[in-house]
């Protein structure tokens, strides 16, 4: 199989896990109109770089990983709700930002990478996606080369989705008056929270 067929194959599977929307897809939007296509793009690299962590424990075969995430699939799942909810709550009690020097700092950008990492991290059901791909796909762990492109292809693929969106939110951004970020803070608050909320129900109640 061609290496460079290997790669396009893992750069679609990053690209198509990462574009549903979802509430990292609604943080990401909210963070790039309050704080400019840095601080977007530093939360979905965020995002990135936890499906590539997904990728290697897929790709691997790390069953002992798999299962430790499924056993505590409750406590992860609360602990991805509540930040969550403090995140949404955070963005409707926000006031609308008009400059992005408040959020271009060093220390505010690796907060947004840090948190969206740990953030995609705590929703096992991620991890089951990549095994059940990785199956379909016939990723073999023995060739090392088809298993390192693999998980540069859906890094890639990732992170070229949170690229895109960042641009074209940060397009608009320069067009939007501040009693509209007030409510794009408020709406994506909102969504946010309720996926905070969904997901501790659904840590609580399996068949929600």
């Amino acid at each position: 199989m061609s290496m460079l067929f290997v790669f396009l194959r893992a750069l679609l599977m990053g690209l198509s896990i990462a574009a549903p929307v979802g509430p990292i897809g609604v943080l990401t939007i909210r963070q790039t109109l309050a704080g400019g296509q840095k601080a977007g793009l530093a939360t979905g690299m965020g995002a990135a770089s936890a499906d590539m962590v997904y990728g290697i424990i897929a790709v691997l075969g790390l069953s002992a990983i798999s299962s430790l995430l499924l056993e505590y699939k409750m406590w992860i799942g609360w602990l991805g709700g509540a930040m969550l909810v403090y995140m949404g709550l955070r963005s409707l009690l926000s006031p609308p930002t008009q400059t992005t020097l408040a959020n271009d700092t060093p220390n505010h950008l690796f907060g947004a990478f840090a948190g969206t990492f740990v953030l995609t991290l705590t929703n096992p059901a991620t991890i089951l996606s990549f095994i059940a791909i990785m199956g379909v796909l016939g990723v073999s762990q023995s060739s090392a080369p088809a298993v390192g492109l693999t998980v540069l292809g859906v890094f890639c693929g990732s992170a070229m989705w949170w690229l895109l969106l960042t641009s074209i939110v940060s397009w608009f951004r320069q067009y939007l008056t501040a009693n509209f970020q007030r409510w794009v803070n408020r709406i994506s608050g909102l969504f946010i929270l309720s996926f905070g909320i969904w997901a501790i129900a659904g840590a609580v109640i399996p068949y929600i």
